[in-house]
């Protein structure tokens, strides 16, 4: 794979508080923030009550039943049928590995691990807890599942933050889950994918005046070495770039910081050694070169001093996950305003793309046991753990779809600022919803704006390909050929 790819796969990660930028994804959001070929309805749990005009007003996500409404109900039923998946409990699944994996360098009893968090949660849990405000682009029905105005599909995993901290059942925790957002179409984005957030704690109340700093230190230097090369030019923190926050004293705030390096450190050394493992297993000319390290200040939400943490790995520095020291208010507002500590976000999927070289994120949800099979008894002996060998290469269909938008919207050319604007996911939407994982990629290829008229015509190419079988070319034009009646009726575009 080459370094490029590796980039686009280490993009989409979290940390708590806020999720590292990548392409069509919501701009610094919390995390802790994100990554088929099957038939959905063949293993959906999710069953749904259908009114008289073919509107779900009920519908029943695991067991549970939530009410809908039209005006917010947004959920197809292929991400409805994803949330009774649940790859990460699926024992030798790729992305159940690399959870493993990370639990590894985090042990029980400090950490306790959650992993069977309910995915819907409320709009409070999801936004409100973390200090989203009303108008963050987060909230909007372009870019997060609703069932009504106040019940959604998780978007991060920090939509548990508020109640783990409440709950102060360990000194650490890790929180590994399905999570959700309408996004792109292509090898590396899905609506549904898996994120894991971890945070480590201390409580002042059991430390005399200022001594907790000192018991933080006695619990770095508790932690394993390691010999990989690590780039950490910056101070602790900074005034202007990485500010300490008024809760903490400097000698906490530097404690604190240590030993979240040092156990990201080790988190990410034991996930890339891995890796190199496996490549060379793969590739007798394998070339191995040190692994470095290197913290990159960044700013999040919820954390402050924050980094990045970057890995130099097959000739290019990849983002790996973002991190912090917890922002005070967020322990008081869970009810555990002596606390302090450190929070981490990172994106499961698209690790597992690197560890294992799989090129295309629809595998994770494949059925097929050619897929399967080669990640059984991985879970038990990692030490088996393999590269992706990839068993077909089914040929593509690529379609072009151009068309006007609506003069009635902004982006249409109606610069009434209140008209409902045009926005890409909502293209997304309706291509998944008829093609599902037939639909590999779907690019913007042209964007014009007519110069007297000031409408707006765009051009999307879909490419059609299975991962399982030869698409013919009835079925293609039968999809294309839905996909264009649908993007008439819903989004009322004129098809040129």
């Amino acid at each position: 794979m080459q370094s490029r790819q590796l980039r686009t796969l280490a993009r989409r990660v979290s940390c708590a508080g806020a999720v590292i930028p990548r392409a069509h994804v919501l701009p610094r959001l919390t995390p802790l923030q994100r990554p088929q070929i099957h038939c959905w309805r063949s293993y959906s749990s999710a069953s749904s009550a259908i009114s008289r005009n073919n509107e779900p007003k009920t519908v029943e996500v695991n067991g549970k039943e939530y009410t809908t409404d039209d005006a917010w109900f947004n959920v197809p039923p292929n991400v409805l049928a994803a949330t009774s998946r649940k790859l990460h409990l699926q024992k030798d699944h790729p992305v159940y590995i690399t959870r493993k994996i990370i639990e590894s360098q985090f042990p029980q009893p400090t950490y306790r691990y959650h992993n069977n968090f309910d995915p819907v949660v409320s709009t409070q849990q999801n936004f409100d807890s973390l200090g989203f405000p009303p108008d963050h682009p987060g909230r909007a029905r372009s870019d997060t599942y609703y069932f009504n105005k106040d019940t959604l599909l998780r978007t991060h995993t920090s939509a548990h933050q508020a109640q783990t901290f409440k709950a102060n059942l360990s000194e650490g925790y890790l929180v590994s889950a399905d999570v959700y957002r309408r996004d792109a179409i292509d090898r590396s984005h899905y609506p549904v994918f898996h994120q894991m957030e971890g945070a480590r704690m201390w409580d002042r109340s059991k430390y005399a005046d200022g001594a907790v700093a000192n018991a933080i230190w006695a619990d770095v230097n508790k932690l394993p070495k390691h010999d990989v090369v690590v780039e950490d030019p910056n101070p602790p923190y900074h005034p202007e770039r990485n500010p300490l926050q008024e809760a903490h004293t400097p000698a906490e705030a530097e404690a604190i910081g240590a030993h979240l390096k040092r156990s990201l450190e080790l988190m990410v050394v034991e996930i890339f050694t891995r890796a190199k493992t496996a490549a060379a297993k793969a590739d007798p000319d394998y070339k191995d070169e040190p692994l470095r390290v290197r913290w990159v200040e960044a700013y999040f939400p919820f954390t402050s001093p924050s980094w990045e943490l970057e890995v130099y790995y097959a000739g290019d520095w990849l983002e790996v996950l973002g991190c912090g020291v917890v922002k005070h208010e967020l322990f008081a507002n869970a009810g555990v305003p002596n606390q302090l500590g450190w929070a981490f976000g990172i994106g499961l999927d698209r690790i597992a793309m690197l560890l294992f070289q799989i090129p295309d994120i629809r595998l994770f949800w494949s059925r097929d046991e050619r897929f399967s099979s080669q990640f059984t008894g991985v879970s038990d002996d990692l030490s088996s753990l393999r590269r992706f060998v990839s068993f077909s290469k089914y040929p593509a269909c690529p379609k072009d779809v151009s068309f006007w938008l609506r003069p009635v919207s902004a982006a249409g050319g109606n610069p009434r600022t209140n008209t409902q604007d045009f926005h890409e996911n909502d293209v997304m939407e309706i291509v998944r919803d008829v093609a599902g994982d037939r639909a590999e990629d779907v690019r913007l290829v042209d964007d014009f704006t007519h110069p007297k008229t000031g409408r707006r015509s765009v051009c999307y190419r879909i490419n059609y390909r299975s991962l399982e079988r030869t698409l013919t070319n009835e079925e293609t034009n039968d999809l294309h050929s839905e996909v264009t009646r649908r993007l008439v009726d819903r989004l009322g575009v004129e098809i040129r």
